[in-house]
């Protein structure tokens, strides 16, 4: 507070505006039109349709070896968040021990978890059995989602569909991996280094396909995809 000594009265401090940083999250526009999106179910329908009349009795020759395995139900079935976050059953055959999720949940509070972000992953994780070993090395674990493709909950190329608790703990800009139809294959699933790669980039890697989404695009996952995954065998 100031004095005028002149009148002898008195000037009182102008507030001071201190300015703020405002975080915004970036306008996301989802790539593709009418036509795109035809084309694309098209092919999830003959292409998963073809595989299952070809190699269903591959699915079920596994899913035997895995029940004669540990005696307990052979499909993985979980709910997972899809396009506007709408949970489906997702499928796969099953690679852990059966009470894998009451593991995880202790090994996440041993802080055992090596992911970074809400998904959880570990190196050499004590839920996966022998066989299950070998289908993460494969990916035969994932052939089941075939079907999910086939019946529209997926499509061939997508973001991952991510688990509902997940979701729960997502940012905004996070929430936008669920704008477009989760997928078997990803965009950030052919960068040589993706196992390396961390959950922000991989929202990064999603988000980006979803702003520049078509057929070209799609072409080039699925081939360098399937390429990654006949000569990657770390099981990761």
């Amino acid at each position: 507070m100031e004095t005028n000594e002149q009148y002898g009265s008195v000037k009182v401090d102008e507030p001071v505006l201190v300015q703020q940083n405002v975080v915004t999250t970036p306008e996301i526009v989802v790539g593709g039109g009418k036509l795109y999106c035809f084309l694309k179910r098209t092919f999830d329908i003959f292409a998963s349709g073809l595989f299952l009349i070809c190699f269903g009795w591959v699915i079920a020759l596994l899913l035997f070896i895995k029940f004669c395995e540990d005696g307990h139900n052979p499909v993985y079935t979980s709910y997972r968040s899809g396009k506007n976050n709408v949970q489906f059953k997702f499928h796969k055959i099953r690679s852990m021990v059966p009470d894998a999720e009451f593991m995880k949940q202790k090994l996440i509070d041993e802080g055992k978890n090596e992911a970074d972000g809400p998904a959880f992953k570990m190196k050499d994780d004590p839920r996966i059995t022998r066989f299950g070993k070998f289908l993460r090395k494969t990916s035969l674990d994932e052939l089941p989602q075939i079907w999910d493709i086939f019946i529209g909950k997926m499509s061939v190329v997508g973001p991952r569909s991510p688990l509902p608790n997940e979701v729960e703990r997502y940012t905004e800009y996070q929430m936008h991996r669920l704008d477009v139809k989760g997928g078997l294959l990803c965009l950030w699933q052919i960068q040589k280094n993706r196992h390396q790669i961390t959950f922000k980039h991989w929202v990064d890697y999603d988000i980006e396909y979803i702003q520049k989404r078509s057929i070209r695009l799609d072409l080039k996952i699925i081939f360098v995809g399937f390429w990654r995954l006949l000569t990657d065998r770390s099981g990761e």
